[in-house]
């Protein structure tokens, strides 16, 4: 799970995602809430997004690439809280769930657009044992230790700087998460760098660096809808999965350290299908997709991951990565409880893929680890990329 070659890495930029760079045309430039008009010129704007409840400043950042697609992350959880992006008749919307204060994030939602760590995912029974150790952990998802503690990473203020490079508008997030932080071992010093390209892709890079050996897998929990966030549910969205296998799980969502062939089952989107055609299938109550794939092709490349086209507004966007797996879930805990930017939020209104190693890798010999020693770095690369069809 360590690389070191980041130029590997960024020559790979740009010649993946599924059919390469021809496959999404550049839609006309339109209107968007808050959002500034037509083509211009690359920008950052800071500004003040409010005080935590224990008097800690959180500053918003707004990218703006020269098409006009707007990404907003603030360094409270290193959440990216709207992104804006334009369908085939150039009309453009917010296309993440998330909500527009700080006060409607501290008081609890399903990490909506959140920086997940020190370990995304499940943990099982909140235990696992390194160099002899067995170190314990808050138990908050069933029997299971789920995405990084009681207060993670998506909880904390991180510390964030504006990144000069041609490559485009960036931010990059930094969070020193001391030892024994949630009962992981090691002082982690984690960043990830938020970039908006010309070419419309959003791009986190992550990097993370331990004085204890310790388990890291981050990842964004952003929840997408390219119809525009609150505008109905993601079930036409038509989503293709660059996986042959995945890693069956069992009722708590626990994998079961097997890895296993998508054909034949409910979980087959090898290719293009509409997310909810066979919802019904799936087992498990509240209904829809919450698995982790195993992404085809050499973990540690960057490499296309998903596919995801919304019929009526023409969107699509194309998911690469440099990590072994995603998970992919549809929202399915969503109750019409939360109301953000643009309406109610209910059942199966957004859907996450969440580019990272397995869960319970720290438990699972099997799978790729996820432990980061001295000496090493941890990186990731994930890219959105957006365009119509």
């Amino acid at each position: 799970m360590v690389r070191r070659n980041m130029l590997a890495v960024a020559v790979a930029l740009g010649a993946v995602a599924f059919g390469a760079a021809s496959c999404c045309k550049k839609a006309p430039q339109g209107d968007a809430r808050g959002v500034s008009e037509g083509k211009g010129a690359m920008s950052i704007q800071k500004s003040d997004f409010g005080t935590t409840k224990d008097g800690q400043k959180v500053e918003l950042y707004t990218l703006t690439n020269k098409n006009g697609v707007v990404a907003k992350v603030m360094t409270y959880g290193a959440i990216l809280t709207e992104l804006h992006v334009p369908d085939k008749q150039g009309k453009k919307a917010n296309v993440v769930l998330g909500f527009d204060t700080l006060k409607r994030y501290e008081e609890g939602h399903p990490y909506f657009g959140a920086t997940i760590g020190r370990v995304t995912n499940r943990i099982g029974k909140g235990k696992f044992t390194l160099d002899g150790k067995t170190y314990e952990l808050a138990v908050n998802n069933g029997p299971n230790a789920l995405h990084g503690g009681l207060v993670g990473f998506d909880k904390k203020v991180w510390k964030a700087e504006e990144v000069k490079g041609a490559a485009g508008a960036a931010v990059r997030f930094t969070y020193r998460s001391p030892d024994g932080e949630e009962g992981y071992p090691g002082t982690l010093e984690a960043a990830v760098t938020y970039t908006l390209t010309d070419k419309d892709e959003l791009k986190l890079d992550y990097k993370a660096t331990t004085d204890k050996a310790t388990p890291v897998n981050l990842t964004n929990h952003s929840y997408f809808n390219l119809k525009g966030a609150g505008n109905g549910d993601i079930l036409g969205h038509v989503l293709t999965v660059n996986a042959d296998k995945y890693t069956p799980a069992d009722d708590t969502l626990l994998p079961t350290g097997d890895l296993a062939p998508v054909k034949g089952t409910p979980f087959d989107f090898t290719t293009p299908t509409a997310i909810g055609a066979r919802v019904a299938q799936v087992p498990g109550e509240p209904r829809g997709y919450d698995l982790n794939y195993v992404v085809n092709g050499k973990a540690g490349e960057l490499r296309p991951c998903a596919k995801v086209t919304e019929p009526t507004s023409g969107r699509v966007m194309e998911v690469s990565t440099t990590e072994p797996g995603v998970q992919f879930y549809t929202g399915n805990f969503l109750k019409g409880e939360e109301t953000g930017i643009g309406g109610v939020y209910k059942q199966h209104y957004g859907f996450c893929l969440e580019a990272q190693h397995y869960p319970d890798s720290a438990n699972q010999p099997k799978f790729p680890s996820t432990i980061l020693k001295p000496g090493q770095t941890y990186t990731q690369t994930t890219v959105y990329r957006f365009g119509v069809e």
